[in-house]
């Protein structure tokens, strides 16, 4: 028999489903989210989530992408291949600016994306709600709040509980 993933509980409008989200994290539950088919205003603060951290993997890249444009230039220019041309400098960083701008530029979309798919725990090729025909309704007019079995808190009777006292009009057990 396949394990339980988590309990799924549908909701029909967004006031619903915003109270709902409010209601689950004062309980307490750690692993779960919404469902929605369009953004619901204030929704993250329902569900008591803060900025994301992706700004700083783009910000880490644009670093590292103009530390890298600088050095490369630097070894070109006075490493590899010095050559004297009337009497400039080896290295000038103004030179050296517009590829360090260009790699700033490249890294920080790189490290964007890159932390984007580390933090949403990308690419998988799986995920047990996709084979619920149930689900296939949050594309265009349902809600739903999914809270997973790995919760510290999960206790399928006391979750089950808890979403009927919400007002879910639908409640299931999806498996793994």
């Amino acid at each position: 028999m396949p394990a339980p993933y988590a309990i799924m509980a549908e909701f029909e409008t967004p006031a619903d489903i915003l109270q709902a989200a409010e209601r689950v994290r004062e309980n307490g539950y750690r692993h779960w989210d919404v469902f929605t088919p369009f953004p619901i205003h204030g929704m993250d603060s329902a569900m008591g989530i803060k900025n994301s951290i992706v700004g700083w993997f783009s910000f880490i890249g644009g670093c590292t992408g103009y530390t890298t444009g600088m050095l490369m230039i630097f070894f070109m220019n006075d490493v590899s291949y010095p050559i004297v041309i009337g009497g400039k400098p080896m290295f000038s960083p103004f030179g050296a600016f517009p590829p360090s701008y260009e790699l700033t530029i490249l890294f920080g979309a790189f490290g964007a994306l890159l932390g984007m798919l580390f933090l949403n725990r990308l690419p998988r090729l799986h995920h047990p709600l996709l084979k619920n025909g149930r689900f296939a309704k949050v594309s265009y007019d349902r809600f739903f709040v999914v809270i997973e079995s790995s919760d510290p808190k999960y206790s399928e009777k006391e979750t089950r509980r808890l979403l009927e006292t919400i007002g879910s009009k639908h409640i299931e057990l999806v498996e793994e």
